[in-house]
């Protein structure tokens, strides 16, 4: 066995059980405060909602520990297991041409792993959804969200795959910074395209009606100096009960959205304030720093990549005979997720600080006081759990834990 194979396996290894050593932790510390509401939030919340919100977590964490056994065996059967080095073989026999080879190479691998999520998925939304109350969401529109969601990515996918291909095997030594040019205008594109072209595809938008909240809200977005194209409600109630407010775009394609169902539960105080908390996003310039950090941590493994992929032994240690642009393509994405899952709490961090600035910037711009009860609503009808072990949620949450937010929200409103 080469070097990079039992560095390789032990990684694997190495990452599979962390993740499910987190998920046993969650799962134990959950139940271990199932029996009380945490003191700072009984008197709004019941115990039979954080009991349900206790249960729900813990179901999605049991099928968490699923797809992580399923994802470790998949990247064992694709790689050492010679999954790859058999569909190579397979393309290489029925197409001659190089690009369109790995075109093909690359969208199959990706539909096997895509049909493999499928299964999941279901009993997701049919199953845990469903048992707690949320899912609204039939078998038919299921598999038409299913089948446009793959001809957006047939659309979308495919043309950038051709270019990536293209310039990796055209643009000698430098073609991971052509690529990470193409890969930056695609995605600039696409944030661009989505509100307006994409979303609509899934969901209708519906102009918020003129009346109190609409005024209160355009009020707020001239206090704070945000221009947008639009305020739109969506129809999030006819997939699920869970209720949620975000803008998205940029530039003249900016809008704010509202789940119709966060518009039937919270007061109009509350959604202001909840707005409030988004534009904060906004004024202090989080989503540009998301995407230019995302930006820059994809040009590094670009590079690091293009170290890769002329390298024998990087082939040969996952059991890939045949080198090719496509094969090194497909064995770095399905390889780097093992290495760089241990650095999850790094970003975790650097996201929950724009989450603490932005209920800071609410607190100051609207009431922090119906920001927290809207927060506490949003908690129990979304079942998020009031408990969840620190160190799994440092892995899996962008956002802070329910009790560690609160508090720094009230500290944000006593400086206000």
């Amino acid at each position: 066995m080469q070097p990079f194979t039992l560095i390789f396996v032990a990684v694997l290894a190495a990452t599979t059980a962390l993740k499910l050593w987190l998920a046993a932790r969650h799962i134990r510390h959950i139940r271990a405060h199932r029996g009380a509401v945490p003191a700072d939030f009984a008197a709004q919340v019941d115990l039979a909602s954080h009991q349900k919100a206790a249960d729900y977590s813990c179901a999605k964490t049991r099928l968490g520990v699923t797809h992580i056994l399923l994802d470790g065996l998949v990247v064992l059967a694709l790689t050492l297991g010679g999954g790859l080095q058999l569909a190579s073989d397979l393309a290489a026999g029925a197409i001659e041409n190089d690009l369109v080879r790995g075109v093909a190479l690359i969208a199959g691998v990706v539909v096997v792993l895509s049909a493999i999520e499928i299964p999941l998925n279901l009993y997701r939304v049919f199953v845990i959804e469903s048992r707690f109350g949320f899912n609204r969401m039939t078998l038919p529109m299921f598999c038409a969200d299913l089948a446009r969601a793959a001809l957006i990515a047939a659309v979308l996918g495919v043309p950038l795959l051709v270019a990536v291909l293209w310039l990796m095997a055209q643009m000698g030594d430098y073609w991971w910074l052509y690529v990470w040019l193409a890969w930056t205008a695609f995605n600039l594109l696409v944030i661009a395209i989505f509100p307006t072209w994409i979303a609509p595809l899934f969901n209708k938008f519906t102009p918020l009606p003129d009346g109190a909240l609409k005024s209160r809200i355009e009020a707020l977005l001239a206090k704070c100096g945000f221009r947008s194209r639009g305020l739109f409600v969506m129809d999030g109630s006819k997939r699920s009960s869970h209720g949620n407010a975000y803008f998205t775009g940029f530039g003249s394609t900016k809008r704010i959205v509202f789940f119709d169902t966060l518009l039937s539960r919270l007061s109009e105080e509350e959604i202001e304030a909840v707005l409030a908390h988004e534009l904060g996003h906004f004024r202090r310039r989080h989503v540009v720093k998301r995407i230019a950090w995302t930006f820059a941590v994809s040009l590094v493994f670009l590079w690091i990549l293009g170290q890769l992929l002329h390298e024998p032994w990087f082939y040969s240690g996952l059991n890939a005979a045949t080198p090719s642009t496509a094969m090194g393509l497909l064995l770095f994405f399905l390889v780097v997720p093992q290495f760089t899952f241990p650095l999850q709490p790094v970003a975790s961090v650097y996201s929950r600080r724009h989450e603490f600035e932005a209920d800071r910037y609410a607190a100051e711009h609207a009431s922090g006081a119906d920001l927290v009860r809207a927060l506490v609503k949003l908690y129990q009808d979304n079942a998020a759990t009031l408990t969840p072990d620190p160190l799994h949620s440092a892995f899996y949450d962008s956002h802070p834990p329910a009790a560690v937010r609160i508090a720094h929200l009230q500290q944000a409103i006593r400086d206000s």
